[in-house]
């Protein structure tokens, strides 16, 4: 099985395909996600508590629906093609794209990128930016040299959570990407179901897993080196 799975260019490209879908969404879940949790952590705790149910309330509907949510406002008469008509840009073709599976991936796992960045940020002690101040240093460099690496621990623990589930999806680029889109997710359920190849099907998820065990044991690494440095 493993000698087939490695003479066969499709799943090779399927595993780089689904590796460069998760990156790119890990990436563009971070750059959503960090301004989103730092203001969280910076307003008042009663809007502060707000805010969090507000992220943590997606969660209370099925993953299926809310993905399916995204056919109607990504298709060509859908809401956003909509909105794009109104100011001038559109129509423009967003469903059934990687566009819109990416759009998909980050919208689904954006609360695992704030969620643990809100935690990192919220317990830091404010007065090391109120020191830096009176030291004389801008705002700007007290949060790249104060806020930011001490929030490094949210930044991993919010990656290693998109990124891992983000490879073997399956649904979004199911209904998002349509058959064109190629993830190793998709491919390991058609193995299973579609030609009931399961002895391969298996190598396939196997590989997949071995692949994820790297960045599972470097996050545990990370955690045990801060759990040292605290004791």
């Amino acid at each position: 099985m493993y000698k087939r799975l490695g003479e066969d260019p499709f799943y090779l490209q399927a595993y780089l395909s689904s590796l460069k879908f998760a990156a790119t969404g890990t990436v563009l879940a971070l750059l959503v996600g960090y301004p989103m949790a730092y203001g969280m952590a910076r307003c008042r705790p009663g809007v502060r508590s707000i805010l969090l149910m507000l992220v943590i309330l997606p969660f209370w509907t099925s993953f299926l629906i809310r993905v399916y949510a995204w056919v109607g406002i990504l298709k060509p008469e859908g809401l956003l093609n909509a909105f794009l008509k109104l100011i001038g840009l559109g129509p423009m073709t967003l469903l059934y794209t990687p566009a819109a599976v990416q759009i998909g991936l980050v919208y689904s796992y954006l609360p695992f990128m704030v969620l643990p960045l809100y935690a990192a940020l919220e317990r830091q002690d404010h007065t090391l930016l109120e020191a830096a101040a009176d030291l004389g240093s801008p705002p700007w460099k007290s949060f790249w040299q104060v806020t930011f690496p001490l929030s490094i621990p949210g930044v991993v623990a919010g990656c290693l959570l998109c990124f891992i589930p983000m490879v073997g999806e399956f649904v979004i680029p199911d209904l998002l990407g349509g058959p064109g889109s190629l993830m190793i997710g998709r491919s390991i359920w058609m193995e299973f179901f579609a030609n009931r190849d399961w002895p391969f099907a298996s190598a396939v998820a196997i590989v997949l897993l071995i692949t994820l065990v790297l960045p599972i044991v470097l996050y545990q690494r990370q955690q045990a080196r801060a759990l040292e440095e605290r004791a």
